[in-house]
C-alpha cells in the first residue's frame, strides 16, 4: 500500500498568541480524510518538531489531484479553543515519488482569511512511497518513547481506541499527551471539500486550488538544502550570493581599478586593434587589391570589412576575445585579398599570448605599432600592418566598441545592436497655452454667427478647446491647455481657429504658427502677460475680392508660458526615479551615489527555440534621465555581463528599474517586423537600502502573459553611498515634487495624458540613437499601460487594503478582549493605566511616544534584510486566472470575440456592483452623521439636542477627570454587567435617516 510521508521539521517567527509574546504551537496535517498532528511545543515561537506523519494513499493515481493541508495552531492550555497560526496548502502534483528526490522546503505561512494576522514559515519534507515494504525512520513522541515503523498499524489502532475513550471521558494525562502527539480521524467523522477558488472579489466553490511553493531565502545561508525545490515549482524569492567581487573581498589581490569596478567580477579579454596597413602588394591581374584582415584565435575568427582597390587601407576596428574561451596560445592576424573564388593570402603576423602585455587602466591606451607581414613559412614579404595587442578587462576603454568573439557571426551593419551604450532622456518641460479671446474673425458667410473653437497641435499632440459660449466674430474662450515640449524647442505650435458649421464640417478662420521658444519661461506661479497675435488666412477663395479690400488680419489673444518649475513625469509617481524640476537652477544638490553592477543571469527561457537558438539577452536600466544598455550576450541561457554603472542620487525616495530583453535585431530584421521580447524586470527603491552596504542577490524575472512565468533570474550588485547626510535627512521634511505641483496643481486625469505624451517623446528620441533603444523596451520600462483595467491588479489592491484593515481589526479585537475580561490581569493593568492617564493627562503624549519608540525598537530585529523585489503573491499573479490575464493584456479597444467580451462585461458588472454597494454603505454612514443636526428627522435631532444640553450642564459642573474615569469604567465593565443587545447610541445612530431612500 502506498504511503505519503510528511516530515514536519521546524517553524520560525510564529505569531505570539498567549499575550506574553509567545505561543504553544502544534501542527495538524490533513490528507484524504486523514488528520494527524505533532506534539505541542510550549512557549516557543521557533519550535522544532522533527516528526514524521505517515498517511495511507488509497488511490496513487489520484494523488496529483489531492491537496495536503498543513495547519499550525496554538494550543490554549485549559481552554477548548485553539488559535490559528497559519496554513500551507500543497498540491499533490508536486509530491516526488521517492525520498531521494525530496528536499527540505520552507513555506511562508498563509492567512485563513483577509483579517488574519499571520507571520513566519515552516520547514517540511513531503514525499510518497510506492513500495509496501517501506520502513520509515524512528519517530519520537512526547511521553511515548521511540516507535518502530513496523508497529505503525498498531499505533493507528491504539490511537483510535484512545479517541473513543476520550469521547467517553475516560482518559488520563499521559494518554492526553499521546493523543496530542499522533492520532487520526476516520472518514466517517471528518470530510474535506475541495477548497474554494477566488474569483472577482468573492469565492466560487467547486474549483480546486493548487498553491505553489515558495522558499524563504532569508535563511539560505543556514542550510544548503534550502536551495533545492520540487520539480516544476517556480521560485519567486531572492537568493543572496557571494561572488568574488572586490567590494566583498576588501580589494585583496585586486587591481587599482577595483576601486571603480568593485561590484562586478573582473573579466579578462584579449584585445586586438587592427588600425591600418601600408605598401601592400598588388594581387589581381589589374594591379589592384581588396584587402581585409582575419584575426584568428583557435576556432574564433574576427573579420574586418574589406576595402576595394586600396593598398593603404584604414580599418580602425578592435576585436575582443574572452580569456575564458581562449583555445590557443597563438593569435594570428592574417591579411587577405577579397576575390570571387578563393580569397588570396597576402601575409600574416602572429603573437604568442605569453608575451602579450597587460594593460591596467588608468594607464594610457597601448600605442599601436607597425609589423612586417610574413608568408606562411615565416619569411618577410612586402607590406606592413599597424596593430596593438594587449590583455585587459571590461574596464578598458575599448570594451564598449570592440567586436566580441561571441558576436563575430553578426554582420557589420547589425554589430551596433550588440554594444553597450549610455543614453540620456531629452530635457522636457510643460508648455501652457491660455487661449483668452479672438477678434475680427471673418467667416465665409458674413450673415451667420460662427461657432468657433481653437485647435492646437505640437508635434503629435493635438488638443481642442470647447466651443466659445458666445457665437460671434469676437469669441471668448478663456481656457488653458498644456503640452509637453522637448529641449530642442524646434517644434512649431500650430494654432488654428475653426468654425464648426456642421457635425463633421469645419471651416478654418485663421492659422498661427509659432516656435516653442516664443513662449515665456517661468519658474513659479506668477502670471505672464498675454500677447496679441495676427491670424493668417488659410486659403483665398476670392483672390480678386481680397485684393480690393483694405488689408487687415484677425487677431487672437494668447498667454504662452514654458513652466520650468514642474517635473515632467514620464513614470508613475509611486515608482518614479526622478523628481527634479525642469529648470536647472531649481534642482536639489546631490546627496549620494548609486552604483549597480549587472553581473549575470541564469535559467533564462530559450526565447528563440523555434530558430534553433537560445536567447540573446541584454539589460536596460533606468534611473533619473540616464538610461544604460548592456552588451548583448548571444545564444546563451546564462549570460555574464559584469558591467558596472553609476548614477547621482538627488532624492532617496526614488526607484531604479532594471529590465532584461531578448535582442531580435541581429539578423537585419526591420523594426516593424520584429520587436525585442520582454524577459522580465526588477524595481528597487533606494530608501529601503542601507547606506554603504553591498547587496548581491539573484532577482526573479517574472512575466505575466499569458500566465505567470519565471523566465529566469538576474544577479545584481547594489550599493547606495550617501555623501551628504544632513541634506538627505532634510529631504524627508521636504515635499516630494517641486513647489509648482502644489502651488498650481495639475489634475490627475490631465497628468496621465501628459505622462503618456512625455513617454512618446522619450521613446522617439532614444529610438533614433545608435544603437537605438527600442520603443518596446522604453514602454515596458516606463509601464505605459499601467492605467489599463486589470481585475488581477484590482484584487491585489483590495487585498492590500484588507491587510491594512486587519491591523485595525486586531486592535479592535484586543480592546474587545480587554472589555470582555478575557485576561483579568491585563484588564486590571489597563484599568490602572487608564486612571493614571486621566488623573495626570500630561502623561498621555509622553506615554504614547514612548510606546511607539519601544515598538520601533522591538521591530528592529524583524527589519527586512533584503532589498525589495517583485512579489508574485502580493501582485496576486500566482493565483490569477488565465482569462483575467488575457483580459489584462487585451488591446484597447478590445480585439476579442463578442461572446468573450460579453462574459467579461457581465463579470465586470458583478464586481462593480459590489463596489457600488460598499460605496453606498459608506455614503449612508456619512449621511447619518450629517442628519444628526440637519433636522431631517426632527424627533431624532430634538432628542440629540436635549441630550447635548443636559450633558453640557453635567460636564460644566463635574470635573473632567471624574467623567472620564466613570466613562472608562463603564466601557471596561465586566461581561456579567453587559447585554448582548446593541447599545443605545448604536441603535440611535442606525435609526437616523440617510439619502439612500431618495435614489431612483
Amino acid at each position: 500500500m502506498s504511503k505519503l510521508v510528511v516530515e514536519v521539521l521546524d517553524a520560525s517567527d510564529l505569531m505570539p498568541k498567549d499575550g506574553n509574546g509567545s505561543a504553544s504551537p502544534f501542527v495538524e496535517v490533513d490528507f484524504d480524510h486523514q488528520r494527524q498532528r505533532t506534539q505541542t511545543k510550549y512557549k516557543d515561537i521557533n519550535p522544532s518538531w522533527s516528526e514524521q506523519l505517515v498517511f495511507n494513499v488509497s488511490d496513487p493515481k489520484n494523488l496529483p489531484n489531492s491537496t495536503i493541508d498543513v495547519v499550525v495552531y496554538n494550543d490554549q492550555k485549559g481552554n477548548h479553543h485553539k488559535n490559528f497560526l497559519g496554513r500551507v496548502r500543497i498540491s499533490g502534483i508536486s509530491v516526488p515519488l521517492s525520498e531521494s528526490e525530496a528536499a527540505i522546503q520552507r513555506y511562508p505561512l498563509e492567512k485563513r482569511g483577509i483579517f488574519s494576522n499571520i507571520r513566519g514559515d515552516i520547514a517540511l519534507k513531503v514525499y510518497a512511497i510506492c513500495d509496501p515494504s517501506y520502513s520509515a525512520a524512528p519517530m519520537h513522541f512526547e511521553g511515548a518513547g521511540v516507535v518502530e515503523p513496523q508497529k505503525l498499524e498498531e499505533i493507528h489502532n491504539k490511537k483510535l481506541e484512545e479517541e473513543v475513550k476520550n469521547d467517553a471521558g475516560k482518559k488520563n494525562k499521559k494518554k492526553e499527551k499521546e493523543r496530542r502527539t499522533f492520532h487520526s480521524i476516520g472518514t466517517t467523522n471528518f470530510h474535506t471539500a475541495p477548497p474554494p477558488s477566488f474569483s472577482g472579489f468573492g469565492f466560487e466553490s467547486g474549483k480546486p486550488v493548487t498553491t505553489e511553493r515558495r522558499s524563504d531565502f532569508a535563511r539560505v545561508g543556514q542550510s544548503t538544502t534550502m536551495h533545492m525545490q520540487f520539480p516544476g515549482q517556480p521560485e519567486f524569492g531572492l537568493v543572496e550570493t557571494s561572488p568574488p567581487v572586490a567590494a566583498r573581498m576588501g580589494y585583496r589581490g585586486r587591481y587599482k581599478t577595483a576601486t571603480t569596478y568593485d561590484l562586478v567580477e573582473q573579466m579578462h579579454y584579449l584585445y586586438v586593434n587592427v588600425v591600418k596597413a601600408r605598401d601592400l602588394p598588388s594581387m589581381d591581374l589589374t594591379g589592384s587589391l581588396d584587402p581585409y584582415v582575419e584575426v584568428k584565435l583557435g576556432n574564433y575568427k574576427g573579420v574586418t570589412k574589406y576595402l576595394e582597390k586600396n593598398q593603404n587601407p584604414v580599418w580602425g576596428q578592435t576585436f575582443a576575445f574572452s580569456r575564458e574561451r581562449l583555445q590557443s596560445n597563438l593569435v594570428e592576424v592574417v591579411l587577405k585579398d577579397k576575390d570571387f573564388g578563393k580569397d588570396d593570402f597576402v601575409g600574416r603576423v602572429a603573437f604568442d599570448l605569453s608575451e602579450v602585455p597587460v594593460r591596467v587602466p588608468p594607464d594610457s591606451p597601448l600605442a599601436p605599432e607597425w609589423y612586417k607581414l610574413e608568408d606562411k613559412n615565416g619569411v618577410k614579404v612586402k607590406g606592413e600592418v599597424m596593430l596593438a595587442v594587449w590583455m585587459g578587462t571590461q574596464a578598458d576603454e575599448s570594451f564598449p566598441d570592440a567586436w566580441h568573439s561571441d558576436a563575430h557571426s553578426v554582420n557589420v551593419e547589425n554589430l551596433s545592436n550588440t554594444r553597450s551604450q549610455v543614453y540620456f532622456s531629452p530635457k522636457l518641460c510643460y508648455l501652457r497655452i491660455h487661449i483668452i479671446e479672438a477678434q475680427d474673425l471673418v467667416p465665409s458667410d458674413r450673415g451667420r454667427n460662427p461657432n468657433t473653437l481653437v485647435k492646437i497641435q505640437l508635434g503629435n499632440q493635438l488638443r481642442f478647446t470647447r466651443p466659445s459660449p458666445n457665437h460671434s466674430v469676437n469669441p471668448i474662450w478663456n481656457e488653458e491647455l498644456m503640452f509637453v515640449a522637448s529641449e530642442q524647442m524646434d517644434d512649431r505650435i500650430i494654432i488654428t481657429v475653426e468654425d464648426r458649421i456642421g457635425p463633421d464640417k469645419h471651416e478654418i478662420l485663421g492659422v498661427l504658427a509659432l516656435p516653442v521658444f516664443a513662449a515665456t519661461q517661468r519658474h513659479d506661479h506668477r502670471l505672464v502677460n498675454p500677447k496679441w497675435f495676427n491670424l493668417e488666412k488659410h486659403s483665398s477663395a476670392k483672390e480678386d475680392e481680397e485684393k480690393k479690400e483694405v488689408r487687415f488680419s484677425s487677431k487672437i489673444h494668447l498667454r504662452l508660458t514654458l513652466d520650468l518649475g514642474y517635473h515632467v513625469l514620464d513614470e508613475a509617481t509611486h515608482y518614479s526615479s526622478d523628481l527634479q524640476p525642469s529648470a536647472k537652477h531649481l534642482k536639489k544638490p546631490s546627496i549620494g551615489v548609486l552604483e549597480i553592477g549587472i553581473l549575470s543571469a541564469r535559467n533564462l527561457l530559450p526565447m528563440k527555440a523555434s530558430d534553433g537558438r537560445a536567447t540573446d539577452a541584454y539589460c536596460v536600466a533606468k534611473y533619473a534621465n540616464k538610461w544604460i544598455r548592456t552588451r548583448t550576450i548571444l545564444d546563451t541561457l546564462a549570460p555574464r555581463w559584469n558591467e558596472q554603472y553609476t548614477w547621482e542620487v538627488y532624492d532617496p525616495c526614488t526607484v531604479i528599474t532594471i529590465g532584461v530583453f531578448d535582442n531580435c535585431h541581429l539578423n537585419g530584421s526591420k523594426e516593424d517586423q520584429s520587436k525585442d521580447k520582454r524577459i522580465g524586470k526588477v524595481r528597487i527603491r533606494l530608501s529601503t537600502l542601507e547606506t554603504d552596504r553591498v547587496y548581491i542577490h539573484y532577482y526573479p524575472l517574472l512575466v505575466l502573459q499569458p500566465g505567470l512565468k519565471k523566465t529566469g533570474e538576474i544577479q545584481l550588485a547594489l550599493r547606495f553611498t550617501c555623501t551628504a547626510w544632513v541634506n538627505m535627512v532634510n529631504l524627508y521634511s521636504k515635499p516630494l515634487l517641486p513647489k509648482m505641483h502644489y502651488s498650481q496643481p495639475i489634475s490627475v486625469h490631465h497628468l496621465d495624458w501628459l505622462r503618456h505624451q512625455a513617454m512618446q517623446i522619450v521613446a522617439a528620441r532614444l529610438s533614433r540613437s545608435e544603437p537605438p533603444l527600442r520603443r518596446e523596451a522604453i514602454e515596458y520600462m516606463l509601464d505605459v499601460d499601467y492605467h489599463m483595467w486589470s481585475l488581477r491588479r484590482s484584487k491585489a489592491n483590495f487585498n492590500r487594503i484588507m491587510s491594512l484593515l486587519s491591523g485595525v481589526m486586531a486592535i479592535g479585537r484586543w480592546l474587545n478582549d480587554i472589555c470582555m475580561w478575557r485576561n483579568p490581569v491585563t484588564t486590571c493593568l489597563v484599568h490602572i493605566l487608564f486612571v493614571i492617564l486621566v488623573c495626570y493627562p500630561e502623561l498621555i503624549l509622553p506615554t504614547t511616544f514612548l510606546y511607539l519608540f519601544v515598538i520601533g525598537i522591538w521591530n528592529y530585529r524583524f527589519r527586512p534584510r533584503q532589498p525589495p523585489h517583485m512579489d508574485a503573491k502580493l501582485s496576486h499573479a500566482d493565483r490569477a486566472h488565465p482569462d483575467e490575464l488575457d483580459e489584462e493584456f487585451d488591446t484597447f479597444p478590445t480585439s476579442r470575440p463578442p461572446d468573450l467580451v460579453r462574459i467579461r462585461y457581465d463579470r465586470l458588472r458583478s464586481v462593480a456592483g459590489r463596489i457600488q454597494t460598499v460605496a453606498g454603505d459608506l455614503a449612508t454612514q456619512g449621511e447619518r452623521l450629517q442628519a444628526i443636526l440637519s433636522w431631517r428627522d426632527p424627533r431624532a435631532t430634538a432628542i440629540f439636542l436635549n441630550f447635548s444640553l443636559i450633558w453640557a450642564i453635567i460636564l460644566y459642573v463635574t470635573p473632567f477627570q471624574v467623567v472620564a474615569i466613570l466613562l472608562g469604567i463603564y466601557m471596561l465593565r465586566h461581561p456579567r454587567f453587559r447585554s448582548r443587545m446593541p447599545s443605545v447610541p448604536f441603535n440611535f445612530f442606525k435609526r437616523l435617516p440617510a439619502k439612500s431612500d431618495m435614489l431612483l
